[in-house]
Order: C-alpha cells, then structure tokens, then sequence
C-alpha cells in the first residue's frame, strides 16, 4: 500500500505541476489577469481542472499511505513544473534552474517531515475565524503592496507568497471544516469564510504568473502555503511547532533555492 500510496501521490505532483503551467501560460500570454477573462480561454480552465485532480489523488494518497510518504512526493511538483512550462514557453530549463528547484524542494521535504503531526479533532470560534481572516488578509495585503515596488522577481515572489499565505488560510478552514463535520455537520460559518481567501488567492496567483518568472512564483506558493497553514495550527489551535536546528535550516535551503531560482529562471514574455 506504501508504494501504491506513493505512486499516486506522484501523479498527482503532476497533475498539479501540470496545471500551475498551463494557467502561468495562459495568465501570461492573455495579458490580462482578471479571473473573468482567464476562466474563458480552454487551456486555463483545463489547468484548473488538472489541479483539482492532483489535489484528489493527493487525498487518496494520504488514505493509503503515511504521511512522511505521501507529502514529500508533493513536493516534486515543483520538479515537474519547471520543465513543463518552460516546454509550453517553447525552451529547456538550465541546469542551474533545475539545480535551484531541487534546493527548494529539499528544504520543503524537510519542513514537511519536521512538522509535528496534529493530534485530534480541531475547531474554531467564529472570533477565531475572524482573527484568521484578518491576519491572512493583512499580510496578503503587505505582501502585495511591496510587489508594487519590487523587480519582476521579486514581484512574482512576493504575489505568489502573498496567494500561499490565503491558500495556507483555506487549507485551515478546509480542515476544521473536516474535522467539525462528523460531530456537528456542516459549520456554515466556515462554509461562508471559505470562498474569500480562496478566491483573492485565485487571483493574486494569476497576478504572479502574469510577471513571468514562473519558477520563483511557483517555489514562493510551494513554500509560503504550509508554512501558513502550521502557523495558523499553532496560533489558533495550539498545535506543537517543530524546534532544533534542522527547522532552521531546512528553512535557510527553501530561502537559498528560491533566490537562485530568481536568478536563474528567465522572465517570459507574453505570446
């Protein structure tokens, strides 16, 4: 079942890294990044739905196998990406673009296995849905502010982060949700926060994809999503956070990689 667990997480890497370039492509070569115009051209609507089945066969992956197995088999997606998309931009990745991306990923494997696993069921109050929708939304907020006035990598990195930093709000929300389901069904307090860090992540996402750089903002969601997510496990719901050197510098790698992607992945152009 381990193995099985792990082939399909793999897959599923791929699906997802599949569908980030197909919608960075798109996103880039519209020239426009407003959800209306993107959800109208074919090749983003099937990145979508590429994305949403490497997210499924995530899920699956968790139901066979262990965690330490499934979530750094994750992590290969942004592996798979980069040589997508540059594909679909018609060029190779370098080797110092693939070396960089490998640097990321290792520091992402080793935050992921770091983690301390959560233990039970957990909720929120409703003034605890709010605190998280307040701190995702101000530093989204921040985080796109100082893209305003950064260089084209720099503005890929810090979109993407500021999308990471919502989505890793969803993910939250999406598993108190889940937990909460089978003792008092559906909290509809969370059904309706949902949609909004969802879809301003949607966006700010399309917005890092339209820069160019696709390897900065793909590495930036990769790394600021989980780290937002055990962040609001610790702040709200008292999860345990990993201590010792190794967080640090499994940290200090994802940082270092990232940066070299921001030197080494070109600045696309629109089509």
């Amino acid at each position: 079942m381990t193995v099985l667990a792990a082939a399909i997480a793999l897959i599923g890497s791929l699906f997802f890294a599949l569908g980030a370039a197909l919608q960075q492509f798109e996103a880039l070569g519209s020239g426009k990044t407003r959800l209306r115009t993107l959800v109208r051209r074919p090749r983003w609507v099937i990145g979508g739905a590429s994305i949403v089945a490497g997210g499924g066969l995530h899920i699956v992956a968790l139901g066979l196998g262990p965690l330490t197995i499934v979530q750094p088999m994750g992590v290969a997606s942004l592996l798979f990406a980069l040589p997508l998309a540059a594909a679909l931009h018609g060029r190779r990745p370098s080797r110092a673009e693939l070396g960089s991306a490998a640097v990321v990923a290792t520091g992402l494997i080793g935050l992921v296995l770091l983690v301390p696993p959560s233990t039970g069921p957990s909720h929120l109050s409703l003034q605890e849905v709010a605190t998280l929708l307040a701190v995702s939304g101000v530093a989204a907020v921040l985080l796109w502010a100082g893209s305003r006035i950064a260089s084209p990598a720099g503005r890929a990195a810090l979109l993407a982060t500021s999308a990471g930093v919502l989505y890793g709000a969803t993910a939250t929300l999406m598993r108190v949700l889940a937990d909460t389901f089978g003792e008092q069904g559906w909290n509809w307090w969370y059904l309706l926060a949902l949609p909004i860090p969802a879809l301003l992540a949607l966006m700010l996402l399309q917005r890092a994809y339209a820069v160019g750089h696709f390897g900065v903002s793909f590495a930036s969601l990769q790394i600021a999503d989980p780290l937002t997510a055990v962040a609001f496990g610790a702040l709200l719901l008292g999860e345990p956070l990993p201590t010792g050197v190794a967080p640090i510098a499994a940290a200090a790698l994802t940082a270092v990689g990232t940066v070299a992607l921001a030197r080494t992945t070109p600045l696309e152009r629109s089509a």
